[in-house]
């Protein structure tokens, strides 16, 4: 795959991440106004920086992809709650696709040469 198109699936991946934040906000707010959905927000960032960002200090080969699954998983499932089923299928089927292409060894090396600036 050539470089700038594994950059756009990068990009595309951070994209996603922010919408899952955005749905959590959302459903936040639906379940007690704004200031719930601040804190769902900045609790999921936090959690996602801990355990599922490549340089997340508890991260690991298990508790990386569960906490991903967990996040994408509760944003979709609040989406639905909150009577957005057709946004919660968008954010299910993009966050598959962009996540699984993220996979691809050439994606994957791209992103670890960005984590680790002396690797070539």
């Amino acid at each position: 795959m050539p470089a700038a198109l594994g950059w756009t699936v990068l990009a595309l991946v951070f994209v996603d991440e922010v919408l899952a934040v955005w749905a959590l906000a959302h459903v936040g707010g639906h379940l007690g106004g704004w200031p719930v959905g601040l804190l769902l927000a900045v609790s999921a960032v936090a959690v996602w920086w801990m355990f599922a960002s490549p340089k997340a200090p508890w991260g690991g080969p298990i508790v990386r992809p569960v906490v991903k699954v967990v996040v994408f998983g509760s944003a979709v499932v609040g989406l639905f709650w909150t009577g957005h089923q057709a946004v919660g299928v968008a954010l299910l089927v993009f966050s598959v696709v962009v996540n699984a292409l993220a996979m691809l060894p050439s994606v994957a090396q791209l992103a670890e040469s960005a984590s680790d600036p002396g690797r070539p």
